[in-house]
């Protein structure tokens, strides 16, 4: 397969359409988790958009008036806190071409290439345009009329909701709506700083461990068919209902640790996050685009788990979700830092698993004026943390498709070979 070309014609700052307020928003306290001080990175892949640039940049223009923060900067302020600086320089925004079809790179759909990511994300943007854009976006478009979005956005001021809730916004937008089915609400205040925070300012200062190999990328690919009849095997053995989310989830874990085979006696470790907006008092209103979520993590020694059903597993994980109000509550009311604990430190390495669910999230309903996106092709971080992504098939099938970078080399192929056979 040739090398993608990419020419990048255009780069600038996409600033508000209109006039927006200025002056400092302060985060709140779960914004300002140390474990958020990142950019996440996606491509966003459309089989079809003429003059998707011109188009996306005007509709990203207006966004920014009603989601003007997302204009500003990050500032740091004392205590080790950030805030918002409503500054108005806005979003940078980079314009592509690529003189080949996304056919010839099967939409980049195909996980056994390496994709190019560094070609199709935006570039680094200048020193001189000042403090890192809390938006970046670059819009390649492809010979065939397709277009790919490179985004990279700064989590501190979103979650998955949020930034899938402002890219939804855009594309009301660039199709001409002219109110928003959705509107934006900051409201950061919903969760004090707590007192505590000299143990905040000490666990933000934790050293962070790092993994000895890299980690191999492992696409998994489950139909609705078979999710479905897992659904119906746990049924007939418990009388309960359960998830998609927690089928997958409990296969994941369960199945890496029998690929892997850890230490007889090795504890191994599960974690994930909750939309806690329901959880807050009142709850938080629909249109919230900040960060609201807490961690759930769940223990087994590796010996049970490599024995254990997938049912059972699924048990373990319906368990820990039903403690998350209590625990999310004593987080709120600061019980975890008065003890010098903080639950979005987990312990880092290879015998602890994260799983994040982006298929719900909706991005994939964002449309721009010409239908949603095939897909969205998550790209790993540093690799602090083995981690699974869940995200929908491209269309137009349906199931999910997991993605990974969970297993260094020599533990590929056997978890490749025991998750592609569920049932």
């Amino acid at each position: 397969m040739s090398p993608l070309c990419v020419i990048r014609s255009r780069r600038s700052l996409v600033t508000p359409s209109q006039k927006t307020p200025s002056g400092k928003l302060d985060l709140s306290f779960i914004d300002n988790v140390p474990v958020l001080r990142c950019y996440t990175r996606t491509l966003h892949v459309y089989k079809h958009g003429p003059q998707a640039s011109k188009v996306i940049r005007e509709a990203l223009s207006k966004g920014l008036v009603p989601y003007y923060p997302l204009a500003g900067r990050l500032k740091e302020s004392s205590e080790n806190q950030l805030h918002v600086e409503c500054s108005g320089e806005g979003a940078w925004f980079v314009e592509a071409s690529a003189d080949c079809t996304l056919n010839a790179f099967d939409y980049f759909n195909n996980a056994s290439f390496s994709i190019p990511y560094d070609e199709l994300l935006p570039d680094q943007v200048p020193k001189s345009e000042g403090m890192e854009p809390i938006v970046q976006m670059q819009v390649t478009q492809f010979a065939c009329g397709g277009f790919v979005i490179g985004l990279i956005f700064c989590h501190t001021v979103c979650d998955g909701l949020g930034s899938a809730q402002f890219l939804n916004a855009v594309g009301e937008l660039a199709r001409g709506v002219e109110h928003l089915s959705v509107s934006p609400v900051w409201q950061r205040d919903f969760f004090p700083i707590p007192k505590q925070q000299e143990n905040v300012d000490q666990l933000a200062n934790l050293p962070i461990p790092m993994l000895g190999n890299p980690l191999e990328h492992v696409s998994i690919d489950i139909s609705m068919d078979e999710i479905n009849q897992l659904k119906k095997q746990f049924l007939e053995s418990t009388g309960q209902t359960c998830s998609t989310f927690e089928i997958v989830a409990a296969n994941f874990w369960r199945l890496r640790t029998k690929a892997i085979n850890f230490k007889a006696g090795t504890e191994v470790r599960l974690l994930f996050f909750a939309n806690c907006r329901q959880l807050t008092d009142p709850p938080l209103p629909k249109g919230f685009y900040g960060n609201c979520f807490f961690p759930i993590m769940i223990t087994a020694p590796c010996d049970v788990l490599k024995q254990a059903s997938a049912i059972y597993v699924i048990e373990l994980i319906q368990e820990a979700k039903t403690k998350l109000p209590i625990e999310f509550s004593k987080f709120k009311n600061g019980d975890y830092l008065r003890d010098g604990k903080d639950p979005f430190l987990a312990p880092l390495g290879y015998t602890t698993l994260f799983i994040s669910e982006w298929g719900r999230l909706g991005f994939n309903q964002v449309d721009y004026g010409w239908g949603p996106p095939v897909h969205m092709v998550p790209i790993p971080g540093s690799s602090i943390i083995p981690v699974g992504i869940m995200g929908s098939l491209p269309l137009p099938h349906k199931g999910v498709r997991l993605m990974t970078w969970c297993v260094e080399k020599d533990h590929s192929q056997p978890f490749t070979h025991l998750m592609t056979k569920l049932i």
